[in-house]
């Protein structure tokens, strides 16, 4: 059985789209970010993506857990010319583009950036290097690296998977025990 406690970073406070961008996470709440940590398993290793907001998340969640190296394949999807865009700001046939993104995520990809079947790709095989090495871990990640883990262990659409609420600071666990996936919680906030 492989288990992965999958936590999404601190709040950025970003409102515009921040793929790649590296902007910081804000843990100035410290009572939450104790309580996230407690709430954890000991000694099971943390790991990030390199982008610093999570890189931050983990260090302060790590305590006395073994801290592994960053991942850059977990990285958020990569929204290439709409990086640093709010919604709003994407007009004309772009916009068409951009609703289509997120309408029916899959091969089309942001311009100058990936698909969202890009981003399944390339977490699928960092997942499957880290559980070759780990049964248990805690991962620090984004938004869609972990609505893309659900749409992967529920079976569903990635449509349905983004109905799936994922605060920052909360955690989404995902057993895998052979084919069979069981996920329980998902988005908790300790």
């Amino acid at each position: 059985m492989t288990t992965i406690w999958w936590v999404r970073h601190g709040p950025t406070h970003a409102k515009a789209m921040v793929g790649w961008t590296d902007v910081p996470a804000d843990l100035s709440d410290q009572a939450a970010v104790a309580r996230l940590r407690e709430y954890l398993p000991a000694g099971v290793p943390v790991l990030s993506s390199d982008l610093s907001r999570t890189r931050a998340t983990a260090d302060a969640i790590a305590g006395a857990r073994p801290r592994l190296p960053v991942e850059r394949d977990l990285r958020e999807i990569h929204f290439g010319n709409w990086e640093g865009k709010r919604v709003d700001e994407v007009t004309g046939a772009e916009a068409t583009r951009l609703r289509r993104f997120w309408d029916a995520p899959g091969e089309d990809p942001a311009p100058g950036g990936e698909s969202w079947n890009t981003l399944l790709d390339r977490v699928d095989r960092a997942e499957a290097r880290l559980t070759e090495a780990h049964d248990h871990l805690i991962i620090v990640a984004h938004l869609g690296v972990i609505v893309s883990r659900l749409q992967r262990a529920l079976g569903i659409s990635p449509y349905d998977a983004f109905g799936h609420a994922i605060a920052p600071l909360s955690v989404t666990c995902i057993r895998w025990d052979g084919d069979a996936a069981t996920v329980n919680p998902i988005n908790h906030t300790p």
